[in-house]
């Protein structure tokens, strides 16, 4: 904040007290401001007068509390907050340079929020709300209104394939990100649209076209440059064709050495000096009366052989594999925890825009007692215990063979273990795979859970915590509270919770939306575990009405189609002419299953 109030001086007053016995003042609140002054002081700058509030035994320590609160949002505001107020502070006439030196920023670090500041309002909000994450985000910084706008409808489609992450810059750049340095010709002077990755150091070009048109012109100005200077011919290979070393031999331009252009997608060409293709130096050998080279040694087998060899190995391990589960157990641990040939892992992590939903995540008990078992698993397998997952360990970081041989060495019990934290690892938030498993195992989160500070700072709605109040008190203590603010509802919770102010405590509180199987305390939905819930009872009701459906045709085929098949119902689940009781009999019985 010192570059601030060396600028403007100190907005918002320190809040001090009279020390006791003494014509001195101490700060409650503000220190920083004050040292940052003293700093300027120091340095021979000019300050102004601290402004200062006066804290006497009558001032009231909720409004203390609150101020201080609000300091502590302006200094650390949420990153979506952060580019939305750069954004304005640009449209008023700031540059970069002046909002670097007022906020204390590198200019860089300036663009780059300029820049997510600049995404469609909807895209900001997924970000805020953790429904993409920061690499989608960063990634979506590259692409025009119009390129925003067609993701997001991808992104609002549930059967259409939405790219995120890495792959997000691939689905801008139409399959091939095209680099700016790549490019033969000077990319300003020719005006050629570029982008540049704030989040990198490259620039990337925005129209493909017109790269290629020069790009291509600009070899064929060296082409000509290359003839005239006496090589005895210039070959420009097709877009994307490799130039292959080994087929050609190297020669001198005065022994008609030839030059291969060799153009590939992303933009690179590369220009290959002084070669001939093995037939061609054979033949110039013999025309010149010289030795004729030493013929190159060609692979043993051809391409199509190597993948002959391979599929028929690859079927036999396959089918010898199928009679030995313990192996195929062990295979399938070592490619997750090693991300090797066709298995690439993600590892769910507790990243969240708010940092105190991070750190009550992070910090659970829950997480520590997984964390333990973690490291154990760690230690059996040989690696580091301080390594942040067993499972998920990309490029090169762990490799199959060595993981796979460890495994043969464990019994099944051990081995099973592995495989529960590998699981653990990659199972993702918010899916189906965690309500089916967890009413499987019958998960009670009364055993690792305690409403903390951040639950309680999430939940805002009055309905909501009326509800809960009812839960938790009793029906007839949330009628009598039923006007009372938010805070006073969530003091008598938290109050029957811990046991205090003559409250009976209550041990095991779960919220609804945190048991298995969740529920809402509102039929106004937006609840992300009932809406998971609902989609796996969805899914089993629709399985069994299918088995049903199955059984019945060969009970009595009279009553079906010529094929023996029921028509199917429509993609709610419920067919034409299906009573709300017929629905609610099949979500009843998709519960049981699941139970």
């Amino acid at each position: 904040m010192q570059p601030s109030i060396a600028q403007r001086g100190v907005i918002v007053p320190i809040i001090v007290r009279a020390k006791p016995d003494t014509d001195l003042f101490e700060i409650v609140a503000g220190r920083r401001r004050f040292t940052a002054v003293g700093n300027i002081a120091r340095d021979g700058g000019t300050v102004r007068p601290l402004p200062c509030a006066i804290l006497d035994d009558a001032d009231d320590a909720d409004a203390l509390e609150a101020s201080m609160l609000e300091n502590l949002r302006r200094v650390a505001p949420d990153e979506v907050s952060q580019w939305e107020a750069f954004v304005k502070l640009a449209k008023l006439g700031r540059n970069v340079e002046e909002i670097a030196a007022n906020f204390a920023f590198d200019p860089q670090a300036v663009r780059r929020i300029l820049a997510l500041g600049n995404l469609l309002p909807r895209i900001r909000t997924l970000y805020r709300n953790a429904e993409i994450d920061q690499t989608t985000v960063k990634q979506l910084t590259l692409a025009s209104k119009s390129q925003q706008t067609a993701w997001l409808a991808l992104f609002d489609d549930a059967d259409a394939y939405c790219p995120t992450g890495f792959r997000l810059k691939e689905w801008l750049f139409g399959g091939n990100a095209i680099k700016a340095d790549h490019a033969l010709f000077d990319v300003e002077e020719a005006k050629v649209a570029v982008i540049a990755d704030l989040f990198g150091d490259d620039k990337l070009v925005a129209d493909a076209d017109a790269f290629w048109t020069r790009q291509m012109a600009e070899v064929e100005t060296r082409r000509a440059a290359y003839l005239d200077d006496g090589w005895s011919d210039v070959i420009v290979l097709d877009l994307g064709q490799r130039f292959d070393r080994y087929d050609h031999r190297h020669t001198s331009k005065r022994q008609g050495g030839r030059i291969y252009v060799e153009v590939r997608k992303s933009g690179e060409v590369s220009f290959h000096e002084g070669y001939l293709t093995e037939k061609g130096a054979r033949a110039r050998a013999k025309t010149d009366g010289g030795a004729v080279p030493e013929k190159v040694q060609r692979p043993e087998v051809t391409s199509a052989m190597n993948a002959y060899i391979d599929f028929h190995r690859h079927a036999a391990v396959k089918a010898e594999l199928a009679r030995h589960g313990e192996v195929a157990l062990r295979a399938m641990a070592a490619h997750v925890i090693a991300s090797a040939d066709h298995f690439s892992v993600d590892v769910q992590s507790y990243h969240q825009t708010k940092d105190a939903v991070q750190e009550s995540a992070e910090t659970g008990m829950a997480v520590a007692t997984f964390d333990e078992r973690r490291r154990a698993v760690l230690g059996v397998l040989g690696l580091n215990v301080e390594s942040g997952t067993v499972a998920g360990q990309r490029y090169g970081g762990r490799q199959f063979a060595p993981t796979f041989a460890r495994l043969l060495e464990l019994p099944d019990p051990v081995v099973l273990e592995i495989v529960a934290i590998v699981m653990g690892e990659t199972l993702a938030a918010g899916s189906e795979a965690v309500e089916a498993i967890g009413l499987h195992l019958g998960t009670d989160l009364a055993k690792v859970w305690r409403a903390d500070a951040a639950f309680w700072e999430l939940v805002r709605d009055k309905e909501v915590l009326g509800k809960i109040v009812a839960e938790v008190a009793g029906p007839e203590v949330a009628a009598a509270n039923a006007g009372e603010k938010a805070k006073t509802l969530k003091a008598i919770v938290t109050d029957h919770l811990d046991g205090a102010n003559g409250r009976a405590k209550v041990e095991t509180w779960v919220p609804k939306w945190m048991t298995f199987p969740p529920a809402p305390y509102t039929p106004r939905g937006g609840v992300g575990s009932v809406a998971a819930s609902d989609r796996l009872l969805h899914i089993l009701a629709r399985a069994a009405e299918i088995d049903r459906t199955e059984a019945d045709a060969k009970a009595d085929p009279d009553d079906f189609g010529e094929d023996g098949v029921a028509p199917d119902p429509d993609e709610s689940g419920v067919s034409d002419g299906e009573s709300d009781g017929e629905a609610a009999d099949k979500h009843a019985e998709g519960k049981r299953l699941a139970a």
